[in-house]
């Protein structure tokens, strides 16, 4: 070895060592990845790199296809944004550790934050260096773009090797339901025993199937179906009288109209093997199919009740809606929306005077397509209409509070009715505006300060609301000179200044409107 490379390695061992962190996630299918793996090679990697790991973020156990759940990396973010790192690079295994997004550009974001809050990402088993050049950044997004395809082709093959055991009569996954339990079985058939709920099995080759339950609970099944059929009495009164008897669901929970109707609807109740009624493919929103899309097996399990009751039943659910035109049972629907937020078969199910999803399944084609005829489209959350409304019950609260506390230290204060702006001592306007608090898939939360330009106010005082509401966070105080679009929006942590205007309450608008004396002049 030559002196000047004898005297640049020892220079490089002699170099302060950096602070790293190190982020692992390991998902359930992936068990070659494991955070141990990872750990081991990120250490030889930042050893090589002359770095210490000072923290270390994992997410076991987890799909990398959304950020929900992924509670490491949300921590780490998190850490990095609030200034609190007290590490300059974060080191991971590869690019797929970092997620399998279905959106390439949403994994992309995430190292971007880190970026511009001065962290570097670090890769240490892919083969090239995430320093920004050209290069890099063509193969980290083609590395992205295979992750999220490689979730796509694998729900592919899952998707087709559930169905094949659907219709070999086989139960795939859930619970068995009241009135019925899971069986065991080997792959030649022989039965092994019973699974209590929570558990799973344990060899891959092993199935299950569903069988008759307690003596007990199929006696209340059978009860259930004469109680609707032959005595008439609805979902609601059928769970009123098992709550009073004291019965209690196989969830150990009180039954509801939701939970008898389920009952009633179930086609397993009849020894059907039905699946992919509904579908969640790739962590995405959670949509119904239509029956053309379900796998099915009829006769494939012992029922528990007889055909031609379970299909009175079915005809006296659905004959409950033949009653209204669909334009009533569309109003109906909205109403659940407007009151949950959100809409779902059990909702619409637990709801009281609705018809059944069934019913709309049968009177609009698909659930999908009846949320299409009111306006909703599953996965936007709706709750934020009872929100708007709790903001407009409170706004005139938080003006008054403003008003007393501007007159309580000199200032003069006029409301205008029509506008809703106010006039401080005759020389300038202020909005006061509530801002909802919107969480985004990343994690963090958002607020939209929207500006009334066409009324020119002079300083516009955007409250930020807290999730619930019905608190306040903070306010900022906006000039009309500093702010020239129709509308900005807030963060957590917010770029081009704007936190400088950010204050815990209001007392520096009230310092700014209040009256002071002028002192020492004199008129000639």
């Amino acid at each position: 070895m030559s002196n000047s490379a004898r005297n640049d390695e020892t220079a490089a061992k002699d170099a302060p060592r950096g602070r790293a962190a190190a982020y692992v996630r390991m998902s359930t299918e992936h068990q070659q990845y494991s955070t141990e793996n990872q750990r081991d090679v990120i250490l030889a990697f930042a050893d090589m790199r002359n770095l210490d790991i000072t923290r270390t973020y994992a997410d076991e156990g987890k799909s990398g296809l959304r950020l929900d759940g992924r509670d490491a990396l949300k921590a780490l973010i998190r850490d990095v944004e609030a200034g609190t790192a007290d590490f300059s690079v974060i080191l991971v295994y590869d690019v797929s550790r970092w997620g399998r997004f279905q959106d390439p550009d949403e994994s992309a974001s995430y190292e971007i934050r880190c970026k511009h809050a001065g962290v570097r990402i670090l890769y240490c088993a892919e083969q090239f260096e995430n320093d920004g050049s050209p290069v890099s950044s063509i193969i980290k997004s083609v590395k992205r773009t295979m992750a999220g395809e490689y979730s796509r082709e694998l729900s592919v093959k899952v998707h087709a090797g559930q169905t094949r055991l659907i219709r070999h009569g086989y139960r795939q996954g859930g619970p068995a339901g009241y009135g019925l339990r899971r069986q065991l079985i080997e792959q030649a058939g022989t039965v092994k025993g019973e699974l209590n709920r929570g558990n799973q099995k344990s060899i891959q080759t092993d199935r299950v199937i569903l069988t008759p339950g307690p003596a007990d609970e199929i006696a209340t099944v059978r009860w259930i179906y004469r109680q609707f059929v032959d005595e008439g009495r609805n979902e609601t009164e059928i769970a009123t009288a098992l709550n009073a008897e004291g019965k209690k669901t196989d969830r150990d929970a009180p039954w509801t109209r939701g939970t008898v109707h389920e009952i009633l609807i179930n086609e397993k109740y009849i020894g059907h093997n039905v699946w992919n009624r509904t579908s969640f493919k790739l962590k995405a929103e959670r949509v119904n199919n239509p029956p053309a899309s379900w796998a099915r097996l009829d006769n494939a399990f012992e029922p528990l009740v007889d055909t031609l009751m379970f299909e009175a039943a079915r005809q006296l659910i659905l004959g409950r809606s033949y009653r209204l035109s669909d334009d009533e049972m569309l109003d109906i629907l909205r109403k659940v929306l407007l009151q949950h937020g959100y809409l779902s078969g059990l909702v619409i199910d637990e709801a009281p005077s609705c018809p059944s999803s069934a019913a709309y399944q049968t009177r609009f084609g698909t659930l999908l397509r009846t949320y299409g005829l009111i306006g909703y489209r599953p996965g936007r959350d709706y709750r934020y209409v009872e929100i708007n409304r709790r903001l407009r019950e409170l706004h005139p609260g938080v003006v008054a509070q403003a008003v007393s506390a501007m007159t309580s230290a000199g200032a003069s204060v006029e409301s205008d009715s029509t506008t809703g702006l106010l006039w401080v001592n005759g020389e300038f306007k202020v909005s006061l505006a509530l801002c909802r608090c919107q969480a985004t898939e990343a994690g963090g939360n958002r607020w939209l300060v929207r500006f009334d330009n066409a009324l020119r106010p002079d300083i516009t005082v955007a409250v930020r609301m807290e999730g619930d509401a019905a608190s306040i966070r903070d306010y900022y105080l906006l000039p009309a000179v500093d702010v020239w679009e129709d509308r900005v929006r807030l963060g957590d942590h917010n770029e081009r200044g704007f936190d400088a205007y950010r204050f815990d309450d209001l007392e520096m608008f009230v310092h700014l409107c209040r009256r002071v004396p002028l002192r020492g002049l004199s008129y000639g």
